[in-house]
């Protein structure tokens, strides 16, 4: 095979850029250098060349023949060699499955996201929401993320956040009860519960306040669903307090009694199995130190 000719590639770029602009200033904003350092690059490519590629005007410039060939040449050329940066960059692209309840990806992980695929965009996150612990290991997921008391055997399982339970409730419904609440003016308020929760998500509450619950308890598969019906004054739920942060800012749901808040073993749980892979680790880095920050946000909201 013949050896192949070719010009200077920093040539060719400021040619290509200024042939497509009509312009050296905005091919120099293009590619973040000086107007003077497109026209040496240009020059040089005309030396390379042994042809002028560019009519100079006062105000302007404008290709010659020789240009306009090449400029459709060189933008060819440039768009492959960027598909093909590319397509090597997309080989060295990671893939981590994670399962979680829907509840907690659509109003912890999923707001924080961006800001780990913009730190990380070598590591693709495929998020498996789901009601049920997923298989972690070997043919199942690469993380689960479960909601409860961190007793999941057969899996290596990592505190990620304490989870805060007190009541919460829309504010029209919050207009039905008295000014001045009391644990007992609870006690006949229709609760709202998912088939998920932990058992002891309202029986830690309630022992904490030594109240009787004796309202009626409507079973809702979901906590998302949860939500919805808390939103539309169907009645109380039980706040997660850390997973509930924003809808709580926005005035949506009002928390009723704020200052009793049961704190316990309940948590969100890092579920994994065998020895993680470094694009694994960084993931699970960067949920703790997320998971930290929202810990030092409900504190500040405690004082």
């Amino acid at each position: 095979m013949p050896k192949r000719q070719l010009p200077s590639l920093h040539g060719l770029r400021a040619f290509e850029s200024a042939g497509r602009h009509l312009s050296f200033s905005l091919a120099a904003l293009e590619l973040s250098v000086s107007q003077s350092a497109i026209s040496h690059h240009i020059r040089q490519l005309e030396d390379e060349l042994g042809t002028p590629l560019f009519v100079r005007r006062t105000r302007a410039i404008a290709l010659t023949p020789a240009g306009t060939v090449l400029l459709a040449h060189a933008s060819q050329a440039l768009d492959l060699l960027a598909a093909g940066s590319r397509a090597a960059r997309e080989t060295q692209r990671c893939q981590l499955r994670v399962s979680l309840l829907p509840s907690f990806a659509a109003h912890w992980l999923v707001p924080r996201l961006p800001r780990f695929q913009a730190a990380h965009p070598d590591i693709e996150i495929m998020l498996d929401p789901a009601l049920v612990k997923a298989e972690v290991g070997p043919g199942g997921v690469d993380l689960a993320i479960r909601y409860g008391q961190g007793d999941w055997p057969g899996s290596e399982v990592q505190l990620l956040l304490r989870e805060q339970l007190t009541p919460v409730c829309s504010p029209a419904y919050r207009a039905t009860l008295p000014t001045v609440l009391h644990p007992a003016d609870l006690a006949p308020c229709p609760r709202l519960t998912s088939r998920t929760r932990p058992p002891s998500e309202w029986d830690s509450w309630a022992s904490l306040t030594g109240t009787m619950l004796h309202g009626p308890l409507h079973m809702l598969t979901d906590y998302n669903i949860v939500l919805q019906a808390t939103l539309n004054s169907q009645g109380i739920a039980m706040g997660r307090l850390a997973m509930l942060a924003d809808i709580l800012a926005s005035g949506q749901l009002v928390p009723l009694m704020p200052d009793i808040v049961a704190r316990g073993e309940i948590a969100y749980w890092l579920l994994t199995h065998g020895k993680r892979s470094p694009a694994l680790t960084v993931f699970c880095d960067w949920l703790l130190a997320e998971a930290q920050q929202t810990t030092q946000r409900m504190s500040q909201i405690d004082t």
